[in-house]
C-alpha cells in the first residue's frame, strides 16, 4: 500500500543536527538516511512489539506521522538507535554504589557498559562510608566517597558513547553524610570531575535546621550511627556559596522525591540521572519523549483534542521502547520491566505561550502553563490504565501498596532536556523559555546575518514594527525590552530567559511540578552575574517551599571556563600599536599564561587539539596546535598546514591586529567549515560572542557559543552538550 504524506520541511540547523548525530552512515561517512527514511525505521522498530494485534498497521503509521510531523520526538538514543544492532533506546540510568571494593567497580563496570550504549548515569555514593573510618577485612581505613567518585570520572573519560553522544554522570551525596563538606567543595575548581554533574541529596529536616540555625547529625551510612553534629546553617551557606560560584552542587530534594514514590515496596530513591529529572530506584531506566506544545495552538487556544491524541500515542509509544529495548545489562532489564517507567515530557512551552500571548514571567503563562501538563499527565494515566487492561499492569503494581488504579506504568511524565531534539523540531527547549530572539551570526566570508525567532519575526512584520535595524538593536542589547519601536504588549510576550525574573523562572517550575509530573523537572534558573548570594538561598527556599523535586541555580558567567566579553570591552577590540616609528610593536608576554584546550575535529573527522593562551586581561595571545596523528606519514601535510596557521594566528595576535581582521582573513580562507581557518575563526568568535549576555564558552565541538540551560552548558549551534 502506497502512504502519502504531507511533505515535512526541517530548517538547515535540524538538517546539520541530524546529518552529525542521528543519520546512519556505512563505514566511510557516508549519510544512508533522510528525515522520513529515520522516522519510518524508528516507528517501525517500537511498532514491532505489537505486531500480531489488530491495531498494528494504524499504530506503526501513528508513530511515524507524530515524529516526522514533529508533534513528538523520542529521546536521542531511540532516534539513534531504534531499527540498528545496538538497539539501545534509553536515556536514563540509576546504578547503586554498594560499600564494597566488589560492589564499586561492578558499578563502575555496568556505567562503561551504559555509556557505551549512549545513556547517562546517575550514582548516589551515600552508602560508601566516610574517609579515614575501618575497614575491618584490610584493617585498613576508608578513603570515602569523593575518592571513589574520582575513579567513576576517569572511567567515564575513556568511553566514547557510541561515537555520538558522550559520558555524562549524575554524583549525589546525602547531605547527613559526615564527608558532606568535601563534596560541597568539590567543584569548586572546575577542571575535576568533569564528567559529572554533583548535587547534595537534601533532606526535610536538614531545610528545618538551616531555616532555625540549628545542628543536625551526620550519620555513618555503613552502621546508621550518628558521627558528630554540625550547624546545618553553615552547611547551607557553602552549599549557596559554592552555587553562587560556579553553579555546582545543585540540590536535590530528596524526601519530595520520596514522597512521590510510586513503587516504595521496592525502595526509596537515591539517585537522579545526569540533569536530575528522573528520580530512578537502583537499576531502573527510564526512556523519555517529548510532545512540541507549540504544534497544539489554533485559533489562538490549545487544541486539546488533538494532544490527546498525541498523549495517547506518545504512551503507547513509550510503553512499547521497553519491550523492544535492548538493555547494557540484566539487572536493569528486569528492574526497568519491573516497574515500566515511562517519561512523557514536553518541549516548546515557550513557542506555545508566544501563540496564546502570554508571558513566560507572568502567573497568567504559568497558570495556563500548569493547565495543559495537567491535562498531558490525566491523559496519561487514562492511557496508561487502558494499556494495563489490553497488556497487563506492571509486574510490580501491588494493590496493598500502590493505592491508584491499575495501570502499565508506574511513573508516566517527567520534564526533561531537549537540546538537540528541539532544535530538529525548531522549538524552544523543554519548559525553558528562548535564551534569545535575535542572535547575530558569523558565516564563512567574514559577514554576518540576523537569526530571528520565527514567531518575534512574524509578529514584528504582522503588527507593522519589523526592520533591519530594530533586528539588529535586539540582538546588540540582548533583549527586546527597553526599545521603543516594540510595543509593550510584544515586550512583555518576548522576554527572553535573561529577562525573566529568577522567581518566575522558580514558580513556573514550582507550578508545572504541582500540576502532575510524576518524576521531576530539568530546568536552570538564570541569575545575572551581579547575582549575590542572598539570591541564591532565596531561589533554594522558595523552590523547597514550591514543592520542586531539584534545583539548578546559575549565575550568568560564573563558569572558570567561561571567558569573559562585556558589550564594553567588545566595543574596544584590540587595535594594532605603533611605535613612534612607524613600526608594529610586538607584545611582550610573561613567561606564564593561562590556557584553555579545545578538542576539535577535522574535515575527515581526525581529532586536533587547540591550546589558546591568554594574557592578564583574558585576551587570546597565541595559539597551539596538538595531533594524535603526528606519526602518521599520510597527514603529515597536514599536520604542517595547521602547526603553520596556528603560528601566523599567533603573530597576529601578538602584534595585536584587530580580532575582526583575523576572523575575516580566516574565513576568507575556508572551504569547508571543518577546516583549520574556519574552525580557529569560530574559536577566536566565541571569545568575542555573546557580547549582549556578558559571557560566553566556546563549543568544543563547533566552536560556537555554549549557553546554560535545563542543568546543563549546550550549544544551539550545532546541538553538543556537556551532560549528553
Amino acid at each position: 500500500m502506497t502512504r502519502t504524506i504531507a511533505k515535512q520541511s526541517l530548517t538547515e540547523t535540524a538538517e546539520t543536527v541530524l546529518t552529525r548525530r542521528y543519520y546512519l552512515k556505512d563505514g566511510q561517512g557516508n549519510v544512508l538516511e533522510n528525515w522520513e527514511s529515520l522516522c519510518r525505521r524508528v516507528a517501525d522498530a517500537v511498532a514491532a512489539p505489537d505486531r500480531g494485534l489488530e491495531d498494528y498497521e494504524a499504530l506503526r503509521e501513528q508513530f511515524f506521522r507524530m515524529i516526522y510531523h514533529l508533534d513528538f520526538l523520542p529521546n536521542s538514543p531511540c532516534l539513534m538507535n531504534a531499527g540498528t544492532d545496538l538497539g539501545q533506546l534509553s536515556a536514563c540510568f540509576v546504578l547503586p554504589v554498594d560499600d564494597s571494593m566488589d560492589g564499586i567497580f561492578t558499578s563502575i563496570r555496568n556505567g562503561a557498559l551504559v555509556h557505551k550504549t549512549g545513556g547517562g548515569t546517575g550514582y548516589s555514593f551515600s552508602r560508601l562510608r566516610p574517609k579515614n573510618s575501618a575497614v575491618r577485612s584490610t584493617q585498613g581505613v576508608a578513603s570515602g566517597p569523593l575518592s571513589f567518585a574520582a575513579v567513576f570520572d576517569a572511567a567515564t573519560e575513556t568511553i566514547k558513547q557510541g561515537g555520538k553522544r558522550r559520558g555524562a554522570n549524575m554524583g549525589i551525596l546525602r547531605v547527613d553524610h559526615p564527608d558532606i563538606m568535601d563534596f560541597i567543595n568539590a567543584k569548586q575548581d572546575q577542571s575535576k570531575f568533569t564528567n559529572f554533574n554533583f548535587s547534595v541529596a537534601i533532606t526535610d529536616k536538614f531545610m528545618e535546621a538551616a531555616k532555625n540555625n540549628q545542628e543536625y547529625d551526620l550519620i555513618d551510612p555503613s552502621n546508621r550511627k550518628a558521627v558528630c553534629r554540625m550547624n546545618a546553617a553553615k552547611v547551607f551557606d557553602k552549599i549557596v556559596e559554592l552555587a553562587w560560584h560556579n553553579g555546582e552542587p545543585g540540590v536535590l530534594f530528596i524526601d519530595a522525591a520520596n514522597r512521590a514514590n510510586a513503587t516504595p515496596q521496592l525502595g526509596e530513591f537515591e539517585a537522579t540521572n545526569p540533569c536530575g529529572e528522573q528520580w530512578l530506584l537502583p537499576y531502573e531506566s527510564c526512556n523519555l519523549g517529548s510532545i512540541n506544545l507549540g504544534q497544539y495552538v489554533k485559533d489562538g487556544a490549545v487544541d486539546y483534542p488533538r494532544l490527546a491524541q498525541t498523549v495517547r500515542t506518545a504512551v503507547r509509544f513509550l510503553d512499547n521502547v521497553i519491550d523492544c529495548n535492548r538493555f547494557p545489562i540484566p539487572e536493569i532489564a528486569e528492574m526497568t520491566k519491573k516497574t515500566r517507567k515511562i517519561g512523557l515530557g514536553i518541549m516548546g512551552l515557550h513557542d506555545m505561550l508566544i501563540q496564546l500571548k502570554l508571558s513566560y514571567g507572568d502567573e497568567a503563562g504559568r497558570t495556563e502553563s500548569a493547565k495543559v501538563m495537567r491535562f498531558i499527565r490525566d491523559e496519561a494515566e487514562v492511557t496508561s490504565i487502558a494499556l494495563a487492561r489490553l497488556k497487563g499492569p506492571f509486574p510490580a503494581w501491588n494493590p496493598q501498596h500502590n493505592h491508584y488504579p491499575a495501570r502499565r506504568n508506574a511513573a508516566l511524565t517527567s520534564i526533561q532536556p531537549t537540546g538537540t531534539v528541539s532544535m530538529i523540531a525548531d522549538c524552544s527547549s523543554g519548559c525553558e523559555p528562548y535564551f534569545s530572539v535575535v542572535t547575530e551570526k558569523n558565516v564563512m566570508d567574514g559577514d554576518r546575518f540576523l537569526m530571528v525567532n520565527k514567531h518575534f519575526e512574524a509578529a514584528a512584520k504582522r503588527e507593522g514594527f519589523f526592520s533591519e535595524e530594530l533586528m539588529r538593536k535586539v540582538a546588540k542589547s540582548g533583549t527586546v525590552l527597553g526599545h521603543a519601536e516594540i510595543p509593550e504588549q510584544w515586550q512583555r510576550i518576548f522576554q527572553a530567559a535573561q529577562d525573566i525574573a529568577p522567581e518566575d523562572h522558580i514558580r513556573m517550575q514550582g507550578a508545572l511540578q504541582a500540576s502532575g509530573v510524576d518524576a521531576s523537572i530539568s530546568k536552570t534558573i538564570n541569575l545575572p552575574s551581579t547575582a549575590s548570594k542572598e539570591d541564591v538561598r532565596f531561589s533554594y527556599l522558595l523552590g523547597f517551599e514550591l514543592g520542586c523535586k531539584g534545583l539548578t541555580v546559575y549565575r550568568d558567567g560564573s563558569r572558570e571556563g567561561q571567558v569573559l566579553s562585556t558589550a564594553a570591552s567588545a566595543s574596544k577590540q584590540q587595535t594594532a600599536i605603533v611605535s613612534t616609528q612607524g613600526e608594529l610593536q610586538k607584545k611582550e608576554l610573561p613567561d606564564v599564561l593561562d590556557a584553555k584546550r579545545y578538542r576539535l575535529k577535522d574535515a575527515d573527522g581526525n581529532a586536533v587539539y587547540i591550546i589558546v593562551c591568554f594574557d592578564e586581561a583574558e585576551s587570546p595571545m597565541e595559539v597551539f596546535a596538538k595531533f594524535p596523528f603526528d606519526n602518521r606519514l599520510d597527514l603529515k601535510d597536514k599536520s604542517t598546514m595547521w602547526t603553520t596557521t596556528c603560528r601566523l594566528v599567533s603573530l597576529a595576535l601578538r602584534y595585536q591586529i584587530p580580532m575582526e581582521e583575523i576572523i575575516r582573513q580566516l574565513d576568507r580562507s575556508s572551504g569547508h567549515m571543518f577546516d583549520l581557518p574556519a574552525q580557529l575563526g569560530r574559536l577566536l568568535k566565541s571569545f568575542m560572542a555573546g557580547t549582549q549576555k556578558g559571557f560566553s564558552s566556546a563549543c568544543p565541538e563547533c566552536c560556537g557559543t555554549l549557553v546554560f540551560a535545563e542543568g546543563c552548558e549546550v550549544c544551539r549551534d550545532c546541538g553538543y552538550s556537556r551532560c549528553s
